[in-house]
């Protein structure tokens, strides 16, 4: 920083989710506000260290043209990435074998090389994870916490959460419909990774019969029960939702694949059931997967607000003094947590959540006691 002018660097990493260009904008707009300049970093910080990759740069000056129609967008004008992390970037050695390199120092003299002296870290656990690892080498960082999951700590919500939510309950009301006229039973995969937010969120929303959440190990046979009492009592279809982490008793979770310098991709959890419910009941079982679904679109109402709000105030964090640190809801206000905190554990549904009690009240089977 030099005579009291910054040069502020953003970023947006893993997977995408419906209100970063809100964030993008705020955080700009705040900033130049102030005199400082911003900068954004192409695909998480692959803009700073694989230069081959962008002939016309990896790095773009934010200006107020640029960013000045993009709070409804999905996606981020930045662009992200969830594979290559820079701590532990996979290259192949002489043999051409496949091993992880750390090439964080690179990244390091790319924003020596722009001056920055902070960075706007917009991501989920992994992304702030690995942002909190610069700290180590002198950089500031100011994390904006991003994820459909809703699954970092310290924040009461993650921005788009809430729009993820909204899609799938949609699509629940849609299935009520086809299960009925062909009384089958639908499973409805949906993601959340390792905590089981949406599944909840939706499946309550959407009057699902029973949901599946990585948080309550379930048992297929004690689902299958329900389904089946739902037939016996006269309600020919039954809707389920299943988190892409849930697994069963004495299981493990569904995997796609597992690569180097990737995270692990979930995957098949939703078939998996759907195999063992129609072989249990008898009855006829479709599946449906949301999957990547659930990231795109315009942000809602609330996603664009809370992703202006922690904009906003991440760089009133900056102008407060704060450093290192994560902006997190905490209605009615915005408060600044460390960032080691918030990445230290990840936020899971709590057993004896409201929601979680409600839903036992209405009769939602969870796979264990229905």
């Amino acid at each position: 920083m030099v005579n009291g002018k910054r040069t502020i660097a953003i970023n947006t990493g893993g997977g995408d989710a419906p209100g970063l260009n809100a964030v993008i904008r705020a955080a700009t707009i705040s900033a130049l506000n102030k005199g400082w300049e911003v900068i954004g970093i192409k695909d998480g910080y692959n803009g700073l260290f694989l230069p081959e990759k962008y002939p016309e740069g990896g790095v773009i000056k934010l200006t107020r043209e640029i960013v000045k129609d993009i709070t409804n967008l999905g996606g981020t004008i930045l662009g992200t990435t969830n594979k290559g992390n820079p701590f532990k970037y996979p290259m192949p050695d002489e043999n051409g074998l496949m091993h992880e390199v750390d090439r964080s120092d690179e990244i390091m003299d790319g924003f020596r090389k722009y001056g920055v002296d902070t960075l706007i870290a917009i991501g989920g656990d992994g992304s702030l994870g690995m942002a909190s690892r610069f700290i180590e080498k002198g950089l500031n960082v100011i994390g904006v916490p991003k994820t459909i999951d809703n699954d970092l700590d310290k924040t009461v919500i993650t921005f788009g959460f809430d729009t993820a939510v909204s899609f799938a309950t949609e699509a629940l009301d849609r299935l009520h419909s086809t299960a009925q006229a062909h009384s089958r039973v639908m499973v409805v995969e949906v993601m959340g990774r390792y905590a089981g937010w949406i599944a909840l969120n939706s499946g309550i929303s959407g009057s699902a019969d029973v949901i599946l959440i990585p948080e309550i190990p379930y048992d297929i046979q004690k689902a299958a029960n329900h389904v089946k009492r739902l037939y016996e009592t006269g309600r020919d279809y039954a809707i389920v939702v299943v988190a892409e982490g849930a697994k069963p008793k004495d299981g493990d979770v569904a995997v796609l694949e597992k690569e180097l310098g990737k995270a692990e991709r979930l995957g098949g959890a939703g078939e998996r059931v759907a195999r063992q419910l129609e072989h249990l009941t008898g009855e006829e079982v479709r599946t449906v997967i949301l999957g990547h679904l659930l990231r795109g679109g315009s942000p809602t109402t609330f996603d664009r607000l809370v992703s202006l709000r922690f904009g906003a105030a991440a760089i009133r964090a900056l102008e407060e003094g704060y450093e290192n640190v994560m902006v997190a809801l905490d209605p009615p206000t915005v408060q600044y947590v460390p960032l080691s905190e918030a990445v230290s554990r990840m936020k899971t549904v709590p057993l004896n959540s409201d929601s979680l009690l409600t839903a036992r009240q209405l009769g939602i089977c969870f796979g264990d006691e229905c």
